[in-house]
């Protein structure tokens, strides 16, 4: 298949976005985490949401650990997604320790489907859905890593969701480079350690 030039944009975009979350020290990443967990967890809708989707963070991604054991100390019930080989679908399991996880073809933890629970997505009060980027911009919209699995997941998530994203990686439009299609979909909040935003109206500093 031919790459078209959005492909071609969004693969030199991933790279520079990933070079730039590696350059982050561990240490400053944890302390922009923390800051981002933090306003992540004053907010309604996590306030609200008895189930949270989460993703296991992997490497240098926005830590979501800490928020999956608050999440957990407070009462919420907790899903992680399980990929579907050969498709773009996720299957969420209801997760309540890291034990028994193991490594994906992708490197992240995974459930094991014959062993945990199944999680309907839209069960619960309010579910709360947090979303993986490499970046984010002042609309909503995401720079995914190009499997596709969460856009398929949104466009049919009726319940809440949010990014967590570092400012360094935050830009003002994802669509003025050309990097954004018609099937993708904004999250519904953008949690930086420094703001709150709330697409399409700009919160400003919380």
């Amino acid at each position: 298949m031919t790459e078209t030039m959005s492909d071609e944009k969004k693969r030199a975009l991933r790279t520079k976005y990933r070079v730039i979350r590696k350059e982050m020290g561990a240490e400053e990443r944890a302390r922009v985490d923390r800051l981002i967990a933090r306003r992540l967890e004053v907010l309604p809708e996590w306030e609200k949401a008895d189930l949270v989707l989460a993703y296991l963070s992997f490497g240098s991604e926005v830590d979501t650990h800490g928020l999956i054991e608050a999440a957990w100390s407070t009462g919420k019930r907790v899903a992680i997604p399980y990929c579907l080989p050969g498709t773009r679908d996720m299957v969420w399991y209801r997760v309540m320790s890291y034990d028994d996880l193991a490594k994906s073809s992708f490197g992240v933890l995974e459930p094991n489907p014959e062993t945990f629970e199944q999680v309907n997505p839209e069960s619960g009060l309010a579910p709360l859905a947090i979303v993986p980027g490499l970046a984010f911009d002042s609309l909503g919209y995401r720079l995914g890593y190009g499997g596709g699995f969460y856009d398929t997941f949104l466009s049919g998530f009726s319940g809440k969701s949010v990014g967590l994203c570092r400012e360094g990686q935050m830009v003002e439009s994802l669509s003025d480079l050309g990097v954004i299609d018609a099937h993708d979909l904004p999250a519904d909040v953008v949690v930086t350690e420094t703001r709150v935003l709330r697409p399409p109206f700009f919160s400003g500093f919380c």
